[in-house]
């Protein structure tokens, strides 16, 4: 493992700014906790924010759990090894940002409910519902227990900071916020913490690139190295990053979190209104691609810093996501307090990102497990969300803490997002835009879905591709150690070929190191014969979501015909199906009689979506205080059963 430069540390002023930026983050739990003690309806306050947040407060939480810690260190580290393809990823915002707004969120409005997986309740029944919570959650704790632990490693590994106390330091500080404020304090935090890493983005990158000679040397040095490619137009799949794998596979994936994942939906009905929900949508893209444009501006930055002596192959850094703060470490060491506020800006994305997922954890506990079948009073039900909060806390400590003994469970955690989001939203999509699925076909079609993304990715494991096969799908750019110190290269073994562990913002995977000459090191070939099966395990990961939803689909839309499910579709409630062939975006373009076929009998024409008044989450004839049951779960599903 590589070991920092002695002198590249943090001083006093450093860790003065990181406390500065914990301490703030812990006030406005203590704040919420206080301000909220004797609210009406304390649940839903804790919860939900009452349900009456300001838009751009929610836009901006929910901007900045798209962009993670993870993010911030890991896409200028995509962009330095691999180029620039990655930048496509803006272009798939606007498709997220209408698919989420048109189809889920007014469908979430319309039912008024807390949880997501209410949906699958009223839609199918509640095995659903449970199979939905219970897959959200265990993808949830794993991938949060990423989320503490990449960039505790990162920072300690270029500053010394001892690991545990990086991890237990931002688990301990997240939980006891998020405990205390409820999702107020999730979302004001988000606010302070999205500032610091807007503000601290700017600085980095543009002190950086004057310490290269300005973005002119920024442009020569990238432009030499072909890092500006944005025209990877290639079909096959096994290409990791090509326009069709990042507008297609990471559309899904990224769709997949908007639009069903607790903690999103979640800030979308803390709005008062739907109106104000797509708002916050709108803005948080926004802010979104601020800072994906600086991210990527750092990477270019960082390639012209380090272009001559790159710190893997010379063992100054024993992984890619450690490069950025790496750099920072050594421009800004004679800058008293700056390392620490960019470290604090890592650690803020860290914290939006664990602080939503806890929080949304215990709401789905609570609404899904505990309250349907309880009576509790209202004050009884805040007491015990506020317990699972800090027991969620705990457990993503402690698998954080785990995964510095497991190496490969980093990798598994972050395929997650793919792997469990595509059956998630392809059985979430069975149920908003079909009408003939029912409970039978959408509960094995998710297991189908998981099933064929799983073994991908077990597949993908058990036979990685060899070194030529990496150089031709993964693309990696030529990097050198030629101008580096002596006394910074370490053995003439190392310079010609090593292997190291690469995390992007997505996923995890080996990635070769090329030596100190200008093209890629004639690396020996893998000693695992390769079956032909092996090159469906070679797909990109940015695909797993797109597969496991058209799995979903398909198996559910199939076994739905085969039950006869559209022959007792006219009767589910069409509050519960988004009419997307009638929308106006698509309507123009379909006959009349192919929009009424896909109604499946509905009594579309004369269904008034305006006209539909929810149930309310409490009936003033009936006392919250005194154990009186949620009017929201005394519905009964709309599906019928073969």
């Amino acid at each position: 493992m590589a070991v920092p430069q002695r002198d590249l540390i943090f001083g006093a002023g450093d860790y003065a700014v990181f406390a500065v930026m914990l301490a703030v983050s812990l006030a406005i739990g203590i704040y919420y906790g206080i301000r909220d003690r004797g609210a009406k309806n304390g649940v839903q306050t804790y919860l939900m924010g009452g349900r009456q947040m300001h838009f751009a407060a929610v836009g901006m939480s929910i901007s900045f759990s798209f962009i993670s810690a993870v993010t911030i260190l890991g896409i200028p580290s995509e962009i330095y090894i691999f180029g620039s393809m990655y930048v496509w990823l803006l272009a798939c915002l606007p498709i997220i940002l209408l698919i989420t707004t048109e189809i889920y969120i007014p469908l979430y409005f319309r039912l008024n409910i807390t949880s997501t997986y209410e949906y699958l309740q009223l839609r199918f029944n509640y095995a659903v519902r449970i199979l939905g919570t219970l897959a959200y959650i265990a993808q949830t704790v794993l991938y949060i227990g990423v989320m503490i632990y990449a960039p505790s490693l990162a920072f300690s590994q270029v500053s010394g900071f001892n690991l545990w106390a990086a991890i237990f330091t931002t688990g301990i500080v997240c939980t006891i916020y998020t405990t205390l404020g409820g999702l107020k304090a999730v979302i004001w935090t988000d606010v302070f913490q999205g500032a610091v890493v807007t503000v601290i983005l700017i600085v980095v990158m543009f002190m950086s690139a004057d310490s290269v000679g300005g973005w002119n040397e920024v442009w020569l040095a990238n432009s030499r190295s072909n890092r500006f490619d944005f025209l990877n137009f290639d079909f096959d799949p096994r290409v990791r990053h090509s326009f069709w794998s990042i507008i297609v596979g990471l559309t899904m994936l990224w769709t997949s979190i908007f639009a069903t994942t607790q903690s999103q939906v979640q800030r979308y009905l803390a709005c008062s209104t739907e109106r104000n929900a797509k708002f916050s949508m709108v803005f948080g893209l926004i802010i979104a691609v601020v800072v994906l444009l600086l991210c990527t501006g750092l990477g270019w930055v960082m390639y012209a810093y380090f272009e001559g002596c790159d710190p893997l192959i010379s063992g100054q850094v024993s992984a890619p996501d450690q490069l950025l703060p790496f750099m920072i470490m050594k421009l800004f060491q004679q800058y008293p307090g700056l390392t620490g506020a960019f470290m604090a800006g890592v650690y803020a994305g860290c914290m939006s990102t664990v602080s939503s997922g806890i929080n949304a954890m215990a709401c789905v506990t609570s609404e899904d497990f505990i309250r349907p079948f309880v009576k509790w009073t209202d004050s009884t039900m805040t007491i015990v969300a506020k317990l699972l909060v800090f027991a969620y806390g705990i457990i993503c400590i402690g698998f954080a803490c785990l995964s510095t003994v497991l190496g490969n469970i980093l990798q598994t955690t972050l395929s997650l997002l793919g792997v469990i989001g595509g059956p998630t939203l392809g059985l979430y999509t069975l149920g908003a835009i079909f009408p003939m699925a029912n409970s039978w076909s959408s509960f094995a079609a998710f297991f189908v879905g998981l099933a064929l993304n799983t073994w991908i990715y077990a597949g993908s494991r058990d036979y990685p591709l060899s070194p030529q096969l990496t150089v031709q799908f993964w693309r990696p750019k030529v990097r050198t150690i030629a101008q580096c110190p002596v006394p910074d290269v370490v053995t003439t073994e190392l310079m010609n070929s090593t292997v190291v562990t690469y995390t992007t913002p997505l996923t995890t995977a080996d990635v070769s190191v090329f030596n100190i000459t200008t093209t890629p090191a004639l690396l020996p070939v893998a000693p695992t014969e390769r079956p032909p099966v092996a090159d469906m395990y070679a797909v990109s990961y940015a695909y797993y979501t797109s597969i496991g939803m058209c799995a979903t689909l398909i198996f559910g839309l199939v076994v739905s015909l085969l039950t006869c499910g559209h022959r007792r579709a006219k009767d589910i409630d069409p509050n519960l199906v988004v009419p997307l062939f009638d929308h106006w975006l698509i309507k123009p373009a379909l006959p009349k009689s192919f929009r009424r076929l896909m109604w499946c009998g509905i009594d579309r024409e004369n269904w008034d979506e305006d006209s539909y008044r929810p149930p309310t989450r409490e009936s003033p004839k009936k006392d919250t205080e005194n154990g009186e049951e949620n009017p929201a779960f005394e519905m009964k599903s709309n599906a019928h059963e073969v």
